[in-house]
């Protein structure tokens, strides 16, 4: 119903230059066969966060300065913009200060809770000590906030300025003109069943052509990987790499509470094998964000990120932070980029660009990436605006709009210099340094060479996270502790906290071709990985179950098969990144599904 009503919000705006589609009996969907609705746009931008959406409000601003009207959409497939993104978070103003010089003074801004201190900790089992933070993790001028409620605020701002913005809408597909160019989005069809069946509020999904299309999904969005693998925007970037971010809110005792205090944390309960570490913000109203990151080129198969979370909680420092009356109130997971400057594509393809996360901008010494990812979308709304100017005075038959502009200018940016300085830092653990070499390295660069080096740290056996896993049997189970309530729950408990919600009968968004390829990937992933993402999955999508009857023969392996509990699902993208076998393709379900990280911070103001 959350869709239908975005989809009516949305229409009234949409009448102009569509084409309807005939009623549709109900049968197999067949997407050859469907005249879809269509609208044409000067820009059309994939992803409602913050990238996106400084894209969209530079474009409005430049429409003013200049006075050439820009039709900018932005398609945000949560159902309200926010809703997707995973909240808290320390925010670098510097690209909201270039982007909206006034922010301060405008009602409603979040940035109300500056980082009053930063310290790192090292932890073993039992015990914390401080330790020297790198310079760049300063955040002296930096804001503790809900970056959920950031995003919404800056979708207020973007609808102020005449940005049309339709959430519930997802990017499912690029459009491409006969010479291969990008010419706009296709949207996601609702109202199928599992079997692909039209039912009886089956809506096709439209097509927004444009003259430039903005990617700005986020790390590992599903229309960024077709654009890169189809126009092989790595052909000279490292492979990219990724962290495993499980993060909780909690509303902690009144005694424990330190208004934006910053802490990162380094060492247990990871091992010196794995990249990783904790954090703890103290946002606004009482309310603490902590969490774990940990790198998914991690090797051990047994290893469950929202387990280590839970036993990290149980370490005397967490234990004390959340004594007394504290509460949980919020779960979450995400991947993000860690790959750094090496493992930036090329940014532009015909027709359009990447920006924000899905290119890969997280600074990993500072732990942040909001303002490079807002800093990119303005520096692709300017070359966008030029190339849609530009294409007034062009013929018909001209060439996709040009972005390469955008390129160029990000290179020559901050953004890029912000990337350099820190360009060996998560490398130099990929390295034969190991993970104490790296953290080593990473001292004395942060500290005194400041990236002021003739060498750069590449990936040269241009191996994935994927493949940096190796098989269980060169490892010991790891024997988690059971959840000690209430400072430890179970991962379904945890997951409703997220709101996560989907249509129930709808295609599986994560997608195994063929029950062959099931068959195959049960062999492989249980019986040289033990079944590793039935723990690497922070919502328990993944399960690998008895098989009974023909299923062993259709679909199973030694007596098991795959289940996917696809309902679960809160879009982290750690399957499609993680499974060593690279056989599930993590897709876009129907708009409006999946968490609801927003729906906590409209009842208390905060997440």
């Amino acid at each position: 119903m959350l869709l239908l009503r975005c989809r009516a919000r949305a229409l009234p705006k949409l009448y102009r230059n569509l084409h309807t589609t005939p009623r549709i009996q109900r049968e197999l969907f067949d997407p050859a066969t469907v005249e879809r609705v269509s609208d044409d746009v000067d820009v059309c931008i994939v992803g409602g966060g913050p990238a996106g959406l400084s894209a969209a409000i530079r474009l409005k601003q430049l429409e003013r300065e200049k006075g050439r009207e820009i039709r900018v959409v932005v398609l945000e497939k949560g159902g309200e913009v926010g809703s997707h993104v995973l909240s808290g978070a320390v925010i670098e103003p510097r690209a909201l200060n270039e982007l909206l010089p006034e922010w301060a003074t405008m009602e409603g801004h979040p940035l109300t809770q500056p980082a009053t201190s930063s310290s790192m900790r090292f932890l073993t089992s039992s015990r914390s000590f401080p330790i020297p933070h790198p310079p760049q993790m300063s955040n002296k001028g930096n804001y503790v906030v809900s970056l959920s409620r950031f995003t919404a605020w800056l979708g207020s701002v973007a609808e102020e300025l005449g940005v049309e913005v339709y959430p519930g809408f997802s990017g499912a597909g690029l459009v491409y003109d006969d010479a291969g160019a990008v010419v706009g989005v296709r949207t996601n069809e609702v109202g199928l069943d599992k079997q692909g069946r039209m039912k009886d509020s089956f809506e096709p999904g439209m097509e927004f052509r444009a003259k430039v299309t903005l990617l700005a999904e986020g790390a590992h969005g599903s229309l960024s990987k077709e654009a890169i693998g189809k126009y092989d925007l790595r052909k000279d970037a490292d492979p990219q790499t990724y962290g495993i971010g499980v993060k909780e809110v909690w509303r902690v005792d009144e005694s424990q509470y330190r208004a934006g205090e910053v802490v990162h944390t380094m060492g247990w309960p990871l091992g010196y094998q794995t990249y990783g570490g904790g954090w703890v913000y103290h946002m606004g109203d009482g309310m603490v964000s902590l969490g774990l990151v940990i790198g998914l080129d991690y090797a051990n198969p047994y290893i469950s990120p929202f387990r280590e979370l839970q036993r990290m909680k149980h370490h005397p420092y967490f234990a004390k932070l959340l004594s007394g009356n504290s509460t949980r109130v919020a779960y979450g997971a995400r991947t993000l980029n860690e790959g750094g400057l090496q493992s930036v594509p090329k940014l532009n393809f015909p027709g359009g660009a990447l920006i924000g996360c899905s290119a890969g901008f997280v600074n990993i010494a500072k732990i942040k990436g909001t303002h490079n990812a807002m800093k990119s979308g303005m520096l692709a709304a300017e070359a966008a605006y030029d190339a849609v100017a530009n294409e007034d005075g062009a013929a018909e038959n001209a060439s996709a709009s040009d972005m390469s502009a955008y390129d160029t200018s990000l290179r020559a940016s901050w953004v890029h210099a912000d990337l350099n300085e820190v360009r060996n830092i998560r490398a130099s653990f990929q390295t034969r340094l190991g993970i104490w070499g790296g953290i080593a390295y990473s001292g004395v660069d942060t500290l005194l060479l400041k990236g002021r080096t003739p060498w750069t740290f590449r990936n040269t056996s241009r191996l994935t996270d994927a493949q940096h896993t190796r098989p269980a049997s060169e490892f010991t189970p790891i024997d988690y502790p059971a959840p000690q309530a209430p400072l430890s729950t179970d991962l379904l408990t945890s997951v409703a906290l997220t709101g996560t919600n989907h249509a129930e009968d709808q295609p599986v968004h994560l997608v195994i071709k063929g029950r062959e390829a099931r068959k195959a990937h049960v062999k492989a992933n249980l019986g040289e990985y033990a079944g590793l993402l039935g723990r690497a999955c922070p919502a328990a999508v993944y399960e690998y179950v008895d098989a009974e009857g023909s299923e062993v023969e259709e679909e199973g392996w030694d007596g098991k098969k795959l289940v996917i509990n696809s309902q679960n699902c809160i879009h982290c993208k750690l399957c499609d990144i993680k499974v060593p076998t690279q056989d599930i393709t993590w897709t876009v379900p129907e708009g409006g599904g999946g968490p609801k990280y927003s729906a906590l911070c409209s009842s208390i103001n905060q997440l």
